[in-house]
C-alpha cells in the first residue's frame, strides 16, 4: 500500500561551511534527474563531486515523498554489505529471513525516495548490481551517485564535474568575484584571515593562484589557510615552483591529478614534523572519532596539551574537520583524499600494522565497555556512541580477520555488540561477522568462541533460519561441555532455548531458559538474566502460563527500572501490557503500553513501538475508536516494513491481528479505514507515536487551518527552543532521543520557513502573545 505522506526526510548532513558556485551544474544535475532515474556525476578526487551532489539533494528534497538518504560507502570495504548499507541508512531493519535487496525492494517498491550513494568508485560493480535491482524493481525511485567512473549501467546519465571556472590570463578589470575558484578562495581565505578580501591590488594573484590549481575546490582550500602564514605573493611563488619541478615528469597522468598531488605534497611538507606523523596516524580511523581516540590511538607519552596543538593545527591546515553535535561533542574527520594520503604515508614508516592493532583495541575495549554498562542509565548514551563509531568499529573487525590471534579479540568484539545489533536491527551484519571471524579463528575453544557460537545461533534463529541456529547451538554446547565452564553452558542453554522458541516447542524452551536463568541468577550477570528472563516471559506465554510470563516481565521490569535502563524497560513494558489487556484491564494496558512507546522512542526501538502500537490498535477496537484504530493499523504496518513484525516475537499475535483488522470495516466502512489506515501508513515513527500517546491524537497537519502547522509534539519542541533549551535537554525533558529531539527541531525549521532557534522562540512569543490579546 503506497505512502500517504512523507514518511521519512532523510539523513542529509548539515552543511559545515559555505558552499560557493556551481550554479550550472546545479541546474543540469536536477535536469538530468528529472529524465533520468540514475545520474551518476564522475571526476577526479577533489574536484567536489560529493559536495554537489549534497546540494542537489538539499535542494530537491520537497520532490521526493520519503525522503533524501546519503549511503557513504567510503569506509566499505566488503562488496556483499552494499546492500546493508543502504538498508542502514534508510533505517530498513531486519526481522525475517530475507536478503537486503529483497527487503529494499519491498521497501521502496511503494516510495519516492532519493538515494544518494557517495564513493562508488572501489565498489563499482556490486553499486551497480544493487541499483540495477532497484530500479527495476521501484518505479518511483532515483538514484544519485558519486565516484571516479560510470557505473556502467543502461540509463545512466553522466555528469563529469568540472573544475571551478576560473579567469583566462588575459581578463582583466571589472572585478572577478564571479569566477567561482576566485569566490570559493577569497571565502576560505576570511576565514583563515578575518578581514581578507579580493581587491583590485590582489586580485591578479589570486587568479593566477586559482589556475594554478585547476581551479580544484579541494586544492584551492588547502592554499587558502596558508594565508595565516604566507602573503598570496608568496603562496603564488611556492606554488610556481612546485609546477615547474613536478609537471616536468608527469608519468602520464592528467594535469588535473598531478596538480592535485602536488598540491597535498606540498601542504604535507609545509606541516610541522609533528603534524606529519599525526596525518598519517590519524588515517588509521574511517569516519569521524575523538580526542580521546586520538590520544589512545596515535600517541605514546605526548601529553594531552601536546595532541590538543597538534590536532588543531590540522584543523587550522584543513587537513582536518572539525564537527559538534547538538550537545557539543567534538568530533574530527578527514576528508577521503586527504586520508588516502595519510595511509601512503603512514605506510612508508613502517607504523601502519601496530598503529592498526592498537586502534583495534581502542574499539575493542569501547565495545566491551558498552555491553557491561549496557544495563543502566548509560545505555542511550552507549547506543548514540557506538551509533557514531559504526565506521571504526567495522574496520576494527576487518583488521581481526587477518589471522587467529586477532580474531580472538574480532570474536569478543562481535559477541558484545549483540545487544547494539538487536535494538538497531542489524541482524546479517552480525551474523556475517561472526561467520567470518569464527572461520577465520580456526575453532580452538574458547569462551569467546562459545559466546560468539551463543550470538551467532539467536541471530540465526530470528533471522528465520531455524537450522543454523541448531547448528550453532549443538557446536557452542560441544565446547561448552569441553571447557566444562557453566557460564558457558548456561549461554549454550539458552539459545537451545531460543531455538526451541523459534520452532514453537515451548515447552523445551521453558525448560532451557528456567536453567540457564537460574545460573545467571547465581552469578549475578544481569544482562544475561534478562535475556533468559524475556526467553522464558515469551515461552511461558505460548504455553499458555500468563502468570509466569507476566512474572518474568514484571522482574525485568524491576531490573531496569531501578538502573536507569531503557530497552529491556520498553519490552517488559510491552509484555505486560499485553498481559494486562488480555485481561480485559484496558486502562493499566494503556499506561503500561505508552510508557513502553515512550522508551522506545527514546532509545529508536523500533521493534518494541511497533509492539506496543499493535495492542494500542486492540485497545482502541475494543473502546471503538475505530478511525483511531485504523489509523493504528496503518502506523504499525509501516514500522513492520522497516523492522520486522512483533509477530516474529510473539506468533500468537497473527492470528489477533487478522481478527482485529476487520472488525472497524463494517462499522465505519472500507473507504473509511482505507483513508485513515493510508494517514497511519505515511506517518513518520515520531509522529506515528506521538499520535498513539496523544488520547485524542493531534490534528491533521495536513488539512489544519491557519498559521499553526505543527504536530502536538512538534509544538512542545518549539516552546522548549523558545526556553533556550538544547536538544539534550528537550530530549530529557520529552523522555526522547537526542536525534529525535534534534529531528523534531529540523522540521519545525522547515515548516516554519526558519533557519534559526531564534526565529522559532520569536514565533512562540507571537503566539502566545496573540493568545493574551
Amino acid at each position: 500500500m503506497p505512502s500517504g505522506g512523507r514518511a521519512n526526510v532523510g539523513n542529509l548532513p548539515h552543511e559545515l561551511t559555505s558552499f560557493v558556485g556551481r550554479r550550472r551544474e546545479i541546474a543540469e544535475v536536477r535536469r538530468l534527474l528529472s529524465v533520468s532515474r540514475l545520474v551518476t556525476l564522475t571526476g577526479i578526487g577533489g574536484v567536489g563531486k560529493t559536495r554537489l551532489a549534497l546540494r542537489v539533494a538539499a535542494d530537491s528534497g520537497r520532490a521526493f515523498d520519503d525522503g533524501v538518504w546519503l549511503v557513504g560507502l567510503g569506509e566499505l570495504h566488503d562488496p556483499g554489505a552494499v546492500g546493508d548499507a543502504v538498508s542502514s541508512a534508510v533505517d530498513l531493519r531486519e526481522g525475517r529471513d530475507a536478503a537486503p535487496e529483497t527487503l529494499l525492494v519491498e521497501y521502496l517498491a511503494a516510495r519516492k525516495p532519493l538515494l544518494v550513494l557517495d564513493n562508488c568508485e572501489h565498489l563499482v560493480e556490486p553499486v551497480a548490481d544493487l541499483a540495477v535491482t532497484l530500479l527495476r524493481a521501484c518505479p518511483e525511485l532515483r538514484i544519485l551517485a558519486t565516484s571516479r567512473e560510470p557505473l556502467g549501467i543502461g540509463g545512466e546519465a553522466v555528469l563529469r564535474v568540472p573544475p571551478l571556472t576560473m579567469p583566462e590570463p588575459t581578463a582583466a578589470g571589472g572585478g572577478l568575484g564571479h569566477y567561482e575558484a576566485v569566490s570559493l578562495f577569497a571565502e576560505r581565505a576570511a576565514m583563515a584571515v578575518p578581514g581578507f578580501a579580493v581587491t583590485e591590488n590582489n586580485q591578479d594573484v589570486v587568479a593566477a593562484i586559482c589556475r594554478r590549481l585547476d581551479g580544484l575546490p579541494l586544492a584551492i582550500e588547502l592554499a587558502a589557510v596558508r594565508l595565516r602564514v604566507m602573503s598570496l605573493e608568496q603562496i603564488l611563488q611556492r606554488l610556481t615552483d612546485r609546477f615547474g619541478v613536478l609537471t616536468s615528469d608527469s608519468r602520464g597522468a592528467p594535469a588535473r591529478q598531478h596538480t592535485l598531488q602536488w598540491c597535498i605534497d606540498w601542504s604535507h611538507e609545509l606541516c610541522t614534523p609533528a603534524e606529519r606523523a599525526m596525518w598519517g596516524r590519524l588515517a588509521v580511523f574511517s569516519g569521524g572519532f575523538d580526542l580521546d581516540a586520538v590520544e589512545a590511538v596515535c600517541t605514546d607519552t605526548v601529553a594531552e596539551d601536546e595532541v590538543v596543538d597538534v590536532v588543531g593545527s590540522l584543523i587550522d591546515k584543513s587537513i582536518l574537520i572539525r564537527e559538534a553535535d547538538t550537545a557539543g561533542a567534538v568530533r574530527y574527520r578527514m576528508l577521503e583524499t586527504l586520508r588516502d594520503y595519510g595511509t601512503e604515508r603512514l605506510q612508508e614508516t613502517g607504523e601502519f600494522g601496530s598503529l592498526l592493532r592498537r586502534h583495534r583495541n581502542w574499539y575493542e575495549h569501547m565495545v566491551l565497555r558498552a555491553e557491561s554498562d549496557w544495563i543502566s542509565s548509560r545505555q542511550v548514551a552507549w547506543i548514540g556512541c557506538l551509533d557514531a563509531e559504526q565506521p571504526n568499529i567495522r574496520a576494527a573487525l576487518q583488521f581481526c580477520l587477518t589471522g587467529p590471534r586477532e580474531a580472538d579479540a574480532g570474536l569478543r568484539m562481535a559477541a558484545a555488540l549483540y545487544p547494539y545489533w538487536r535494538v538497531r536491527g542489524r541482524l546479517r551484519e552480525g551474523m556475517r561477522w561472526l561467520a567470518q571471524l569464527l572461520a577465520v579463528q580456526g575453532g580452538t575453544p574458547s569462551v569467546g568462541r562459545i559466546k560468539a557460537l551463543h550470538v551467532l545461533s539467536v541471530l540465526s534463529g530470528l533471522h528465520g533460519d531455524p537450522e543454523a541456529s541448531a547448528l550453532y547451538a549443538e557446536r557452542g554446547g560441544a565446547l561448552a561441555g569441553q571447557l566444562g565452564d557453566r557460564t558457558a553452558t548456561a549461554l549454550m542453554a539458552e539459545a537451545v532455548g531460543h531455538h526451541a522458541l523459534i520452532t514453537r516447542d515451548s515447552v523445551t524452551a521453558c525448560e532451557h531458559f528456567e536453567s540457564s536463568l537460574a545460573v545467571f541468577r547465581t552469578d549475578g550477570n544481569l544482562l544475561y538474566m534478562i535475556w533468559s528472563l524475556f526467553g522464558l516471559a515469551l515461552a511461558s506465554h505460548a504455553d499458555g502460563n500468563r502468570i509466569r510470563s507476566e512474572e518474568c516481565h514484571q522482574e525485568i521490569l524491576t531490573i531496569t527500572e531501578s538502573r536507569g535502563e531503557s530497552i529491556y524497560r520498553g519490552w517488559a513494558l510491552w509484555g505486560l501490557g499485553m498481559g494486562a489487556w488480555e485481561r480485559g484491564e484496558h486502562s493499566r494496558a494503556k499506561d503500561l503500553l505508552t510508557r513502553g512507546l515512550q522508551l522506545a522512542l527514546s532509545v529508536d526501538d523500533r521493534a518494541s513501538a511497533a509492539g506496543c502500537l499493535e495492542v494500542l490498535t486492540w485497545i482502541a477496537v475494543d473502546e471503538g475508536a475505530l478511525q483511531r484504530a485504523a489509523k493504528l493499523m496503518g502506523s504499525t504496518e509501516a514500522l513492520a516494513q522497516t523492522v520486522g513484525s512483533p509477530y516474529t516475537i510473539y506468533p500468537n499475535l497473527r492470528v489477533l491481528r487478522d481478527r482485529f483488522e476487520q472488525k472497524p470495516r463494517p462499522a465505519i466502512g472500507d473507504r473509511a479505514v482505507e483513508t485513515e489506515f493510508r494517514h497511519g501508513l505515511g506517518m513518520r515513527f515520531e509522529d506515528a507515536v506521538d499520535y498513539a500517546l496523544d488520547a485524542k491524537g493531534p490534528p491533521n497537519t495536513s488539512v489544519e487551518p491557519g498559521p499553526t502547522i505543527l504536530t502536538r509534539r512538534e509544538q512542545q519542541v518549539a516552546e522548549l527552543v523558545a526556553e533556550g533549551l538544547t536538544n539534550r535537554a528537550i530530549a530529557a525533558k520529552l523522555v526522547i532521543s537526542q536525534r529525535t529531539a534534534q529531528g523534531h527541531v529540523e522540521h519545525i525549521l522547515s515548516k516554519l520557513g526558519f533557519t534559526s532557534r531564534t526565529q522559532i522562540a520569536a514565533w512562540i512569543v507571537a503566539q502566545t502573545q496573540g493568545r493574551q490579546s
